[in-house]
């Protein structure tokens, strides 16, 4: 009885805060919990049913692992998976590189007005819709008035149709990821430079440190819990792609499906052909179990490496 008065108490001292928490619990709850339920759909053959979707979800016949079959019993499912996890492990290393480069760049910058100039620059893009970028892509790609060919043109060399050439699509798609996105990350590092007790800073300098004396050992080894935490929830998305980035910046032309057809982008193929939503609902399980076992042994190699650094 102790404890649950004792519990009730500091529930009613922390009341307060506990209300403000109270729309983000509820928001997890609605949009993350409760639809954990319906991943038994990936284990069904779901078919409509005129009372409702409980109704359809009770009446549709179990059918086991063959949803996932999908996934792997045709020939793309080699391309789908490589292009997936590849294009991922680019994104993490780059991205972690290039955020944090800019983070230390913009910290390092005397001028605040032209500092906040500079970052809202590069945070502008990641309110960008993928259609809208898709568009800016293709004023520069267009075989008729795209500025690459339009430059081509005017050296004497013939138009490219960039929509036709895989071979240059991995390198666009990895700088569009990044330009959209390092913007964004860099705020996150950003925090974590400003938040830097300066007398280490103070001392470095004293002791006759360099500027990239001091990032490296200050800057960097300060902000290296932050790192080591958002690698490891990124690594938990390695199977999950941005079906925009890879879908509507692409705009789905065919000859680049060797290079663009991820997980995503083919279940979606896949979806609007069939119309099979079990078949959907059972790669979004397989991504989400696959990032979640990820994520653990990552923790673990870490934890086993630097205990402190871990992220559980």
């Amino acid at each position: 009885m102790n404890k649950i008065q004792q519990t009730l108490k500091n529930i009613y001292d922390n009341r307060i805060w506990l209300l403000m928490v109270l729309p983000g619990l509820i928001w997890l709850l609605v949009l993350k919990y409760i639809p954990m339920f319906g991943q038994i759909i990936a284990f069904k053959d779901f078919r409509f049913h005129p009372d409702g979707f409980f109704a359809s979800l009770y009446h549709s016949e179990w059918v086991g692992l063959e949803n996932f079959q999908f996934l792997f019993s045709t020939n793309d499912a080699f391309i789908i998976t490589r292009n997936t996890v590849l294009y991922n492990v680019v994104f993490i290393v780059l991205g972690l590189v290039l955020a944090v480069a800019v983070a230390i760049i913009i910290s390092e910058l005397t001028n605040q007005k032209l500092a906040k100039i500079y970052q809202t620059g590069m945070l502008f893009p990641h309110f960008l819709s993928w259609v809208v970028v898709s568009y800016f892509v293709f004023t520069f790609l267009s075989i008729d008035r795209g500025l690459f060919n339009t430059i081509l043109s005017a050296i004497n060399i013939d138009p490219v149709a960039w929509y036709n050439e895989p071979g240059y699509w991995p390198y666009f798609i990895i700088t569009i990821s990044q330009w959209k996105g390092v913007g964004f990350s860099s705020i996150v590092y950003l925090a974590a430079i400003v938040a830097i007790d300066r007398t280490y800073y103070e001392a470095a300098i004293i002791d006759g440190a360099s500027k990239w004396q001091q990032i490296r050992h200050v800057t960097i080894p300060m902000i290296m819990p932050l790192i080591i935490i958002l690698t490891i929830l990124n690594i938990g998305s390695i199977f999950s792609a941005d079906f925009g980035l890879f879908y509507q910046v692409p705009r789905d032309s065919g000859p680049l499906y060797s290079v663009t057809n991820v997980i995503d982008t083919y279940v979606y193929r896949g979806l609007m052909t069939m119309g099979d939503i079990g078949m959907s609902t059972a790669a979004g399980l397989y991504q989400a179990t696959v990032g979640f076992v990820l994520i653990l042994i990552t923790n673990y190699i870490v934890r086993k490496i630097d205990e402190e650094n871990a992220l559980f």
